[in-house]
C-alpha cells in the first residue's frame, strides 16, 4: 500500500470523555465539542460514540456542521452552533433543530424574528475579544433575551485557560459571574483548560474539545491516534552525500535511508524538515532532508530491519510533540 494509514482509537476519546467527565464532578454535565470534523477524526463516528456514552450537549462552529452532525445522530442531541444564527442559516437551524449561540444584537434580533421560540443559546464576551455580547450589550438586551423565552444557555471562553496561574482567568471568572449570577439559566465557561482548573469555573455544563482527542492540557489524556506512512523505496549513502532539496542534510556516517510516502500535501508541515522523527516501534528515526509535496526521508540505520511503514504519530509521539517540532500547537 502506498498511501499513509490514519488509526482512530474511539474508545480512547470515550476513555478522555469518562475522564474529564469526572473532573467536571457531580454538578456539571459534560458535552463534546466536535467542531471541524471533530477535530478532522470524522464528527459522525465520533459523536455517536459519545452519544453511546451519554453525550447529550454537542458543540459544532457552523450551522452546516450542525446539520451533517443531526443526520448522523437523530432526533435527541442538543447540537449547539458557535457561530450563532448567521443570514441564511433559518432553514438549517429550524429544520435540524439546531441551537445557535447568539454572539451579536443583529443575531439576537434575527433569530427573535425569524424563528420565535426555537431554542437558542448566547455568548457573552468576557475578555477574548473575539465572539459574544459586550457586557453592556449583554446589560441592554438581557430582559429582552430572557424574555422572549428560548434561551437555554449563557456561554463565555476562557482566553488563558491552559495557564492555570494566568490572572485572566480569574478575571473573567469574575465577570462571568457578575453577569450571570442570578439569572435563571444553565450556564458553560469551561472547555478543557477550564475544566482543568476545577469546580469553580465549571457551573452546569463543560465543553472539552482537544481533551477529548489526546491533547494539551490534558496531560492524561489517552492517545487517540497513530498514522502510519509506507516505505516506498530504500537506499543506502556515503558519507558526505546528500539528501533532498537544497542539500540540506549532509550523511555524516554510512546511512540506510527510507523514502517515504507522505508529504506537506498531506498536511505534513514543512517546517518538520530536519526537526522530526518517525518511529518503528519504540526506536525513533530522524526525518532527513526538507519536507516535499508527498515524499520525506528518514533515517534507519539503526533498525536491525527495513520496515514497511513507519509512525510520525503514536504512543511514542503524540499531537503536541509532532506539534513543538513544527512550531505550531495540537490542534493544528
Amino acid at each position: 500500500m502506498s498511501s499513509a494509514t490514519l488509526t482512530i482509537d474511539l474508545e480512547a476519546i470515550a476513555a478522555n470523555w469518562r475522564a474529564l467527565d469526572a473532573r467536571s464532578g457531580a454538578a456539571a454535565r459534560t458535552g463534546a465539542v466536535v467542531k471541524a470534523d471533530a477535530y478532522g477524526l470524522g464528527a459522525a463516528p465520533v459523536a455517536r460514540r459519545l452519544a453511546d456514552e451519554g453525550v447529550r450537549h454537542f458543540f459544532v462552529a457552523l450551522a452546516e456542521e450542525g446539520a451533517e452532525l443531526r443526520r448522523a445522530l437523530g432526533n435527541g442531541p442538543e447540537i449547539h452552533v458557535f457561530s450563532g444564527h448567521m443570514a441564511g442559516d433559518t432553514d438549517l437551524i429550524r429544520s435540524h433543530a439546531l441551537s445557535p449561540v447568539l454572539n451579536a444584537r443583529e443575531q439576537i434580533a434575527r433569530h427573535l424574528k425569524e424563528l420565535p421560540g426555537h431554542g437558542f443559546a448566547v455568548q457573552i464576551d468576557t475578555g477574548m475579544n473575539r465572539l459574544g455580547l459586550e457586557p453592556a450589550d449583554w446589560e441592554a438586551v438581557k430582559a429582552e433575551v430572557l424574555g422572549a423565552g428560548g434561551a437555554g444557555l449563557i456561554v463565555s471562553h476562557l482566553a488563558c485557560a491552559d495557564e492555570p496561574d494566568h490572572p485572566m482567568n480569574a478575571r473573567q471568572l469574575r465577570l462571568f459571574k457578575r453577569l450571570t449570577d442570578g439569572l435563571d439559566v444553565e450556564r458553560s465557561l469551561a472547555a478543557t483548560g477550564g475544566i482543568l482548573l476545577g469546580p469553580a469555573y465549571h457551573f452546569d455544563l463543560v465543553r472539552p474539545g482537544i481533551g477529548l482527542y489526546g491533547g494539551a492540557p490534558f496531560a492524561e489524556a489517552r492517545p487517540v491516534v497513530r498514522l502510519s506512512l509506507p516505505v516506498i523505496q530504500t537506499r543506502e549513502l556515503s558519507v558526505g552525500e546528500t539528501v533532498g532539496y537544497a542539500n540540506s542534510w549532509s550523511a555524516r556516517r554510512p546511512t540506510r535511508l527510507a523514502t517515504v510516502a507522505a508529504g506537506y500535501a498531506d498536511g505534513l508541515a514543512r517546517a518538520l524538515s530536519n526537526a522530526s522523527r518517525l518511529w518503528h516501534g519504540a526506536t525513533p528515526c530522524p526525518l532527513v532532508g526538507r519536507v516535499s509535496m508527498d515524499l520525506i526521508t528518514v533515517d534507519i540505520t539503526d533498525l536491525d530491519d527495513t520496515p514497511g511503514a513507519l509512525d510520525i504519530l503514536g504512543p511514542h509521539q503524540g499531537i503536541d510533540a509532532l506539534a513543538e517540532d513544527a512550531g505550531t500547537i495540537g490542534y493544528e
